[in-house]
């Protein structure tokens, strides 16, 4: 098995030499890594790549050859507290979720919320009405309702909640990510336009010979500014919930993005823009910037993207209040308006496969918001989005 790795490293194109080889096998026969997948993985990456550019050859070699191996349980052990925690999780088939019915729409959720908070004393677990856990209330935690608030859960499981009661966390993608990035850039670059601005730092080298030659062979140094692409582009990308499926993808796109504009400003939201966005998602709660100053700050000149997934519930966009997370006094619709009538060249980038978008009721919607300019996230999704951009 471990001499079968070793070859599909080198035939991967990972440097392999017999001599890290044999440094493996001899910390394998120390028991440096014994009965642990997770710790054998990481003593093999240690002594086999020299280099973090092989590091994606290495895990997908790897992944390969140790396939459903599993570490050794310990019969010892407690079983961990997480698990316990799980016990009260209610697992439903399809069958049974389609018996259970929502509460028929926004106002009736909200009105009967309202309703349990000042009627319930305790704590319930398993029910169909009350707030609690493990049940098909709309107010759960754990549990499964086709349309509800979700209170208490660490983190999405059905993605069928139109308003979250918690303090969540989101983080900012990485704008340095370079693999796969290439492919990209190249899309990216139908929407340049290059002109020389600023101070004369260039060294105009026709000039410079034109120059000298009327100087009598004199040397005379001609500068010129440097030439930029002057294509300005506000970019905004939806962040937490289901896009953490697309953290990936919508990394290697910033990342990307930042390289081929020089006047690029991004900005986060949560699925659907309202009356705020953010810079740094670990400060969002206390640093957040109106979106009236983005419209009063960045003239019509700027170009703007959207990157989101575009699922959501409907009310997110069409009711006030219908934010997932707070309060909005005005519909996520009304917003998408305001942006798109300051900034007529807009497109919206979708990482949702394309064949899938009719069968989201919000995607449809923000599809019509933005008159067709939807575009999925693949390199011949961005080629039109910036061919869009261009007109």
């Amino acid at each position: 098995m471990f001499f079968s790795f070793f070859a599909e490293l080198r035939a991967a194109k990972v440097p392999v030499s017999l001599r890290e080889y044999l440094t493996l096998m001899e910390a394998m026969q120390s028991r440096v890594a014994a009965f642990d997948v997770e710790e054998f993985y990481f003593l093999a990456r240690s002594s086999l790549v020299k280099d973090e550019r092989h590091l994606d050859r290495f895990d997908r070699v790897f992944g390969h050859c140790f396939n459903g191996i599993e570490t050794l349980s310990d019969r010892q052990s407690e079983i961990p507290e997480a698990w316990l925690k799980k016990l009260a999780e209610r697992f439903l088939t399809e069958e049974e979720k389609k018996l259970i019915q929502s509460l028929g729409g926004w106002e009736e959720l909200m009105e009967t919320l309202r309703r349990r908070l000042a009627e319930q004393k305790t704590r319930h677990q398993g029910g169909s009405k009350w707030i609690g856990t493990a049940g098909t209330s709309p107010f759960v935690a754990y549990g499964y309702n086709p349309e509800g608030v979700r209170i208490g859960q660490e983190e999405g499981r059905n993605r069928s909640a139109v308003k979250v009661w918690d303090r969540r966390e989101f983080r900012n993608l990485d704008d340095t990510v370079e693999l796969g990035t290439r492919n990209i850039k190249l899309a990216l670059r139908r929407l340049r336009h290059f002109a020389r601005e600023g101070a004369a730092e260039e060294l105009d080298l026709d000039g410079t010979v034109r120059s000298t030659a009327h100087n009598a062979g004199w040397l005379d140094l001609k500068l010129v500014p440097e030439r930029h692409n002057v294509v300005k582009l506000l970019l905004f990308l939806d962040v937490g919930g289901s896009m953490e499926d697309h953290v990936r993808i919508c990394e290697e796109l910033f990342s990307a993005a930042r390289s081929e504009f020089k006047h690029l400003i991004h900005f986060y939201f949560h699925n659907c823009i309202y009356d705020t966005v953010w810079r740094d998602s670990r400060r969002r709660h206390i640093a957040q910037i109106p979106v009236t100053e983005l419209l009063h700050t960045y003239d019509a000149s700027w170009r703007i993207v959207l990157v989101g997934d575009a699922s959501m519930s409907p009310y997110e966009i069409e009711k006030e209040g219908g934010s997932v997370e707070r309060w909005n006094d005005e519909p996520g619709a009304v917003w998408l308006r305001r942006l798109l009538d300051a900034y007529p060249k807009a497109a919206w980038l979708n990482p949702v496969p394309e064949k899938y978008w009719d069968g989201t009721a919000s995607i449809g919607m923000i599809r019509r918001s933005f008159e067709d300019r939807m575009f999925p996230l693949t390199l011949d999704g961005l080629d039109r989005a910036m061919r869009c951009l261009r007109r």
